[in-house]
């Protein structure tokens, strides 16, 4: 997983929703289990923070 890219991975509509909150919310972090979280990114360049057991 570590050669993928954020273009190669599908998101779906739940992850987005997702996404679009850290970005709209400051100082978000999104907890999940979902480790394409890591990949997944606000404004196209910055990482949102992942909490994961």
């Amino acid at each position: 997983m570590a050669d993928e890219s954020f273009e190669s991975v599908p998101i779906s509509f739940a992850d987005a929703c997702l996404e679009r909150m850290a970005g709209q919310i400051p100082n978000s972090a999104v907890m999940t289990l979902d480790s394409d979280f890591k990949i997944y990114r606000k404004y196209r360049n910055e990482a949102i923070v992942v909490i994961l057991p």
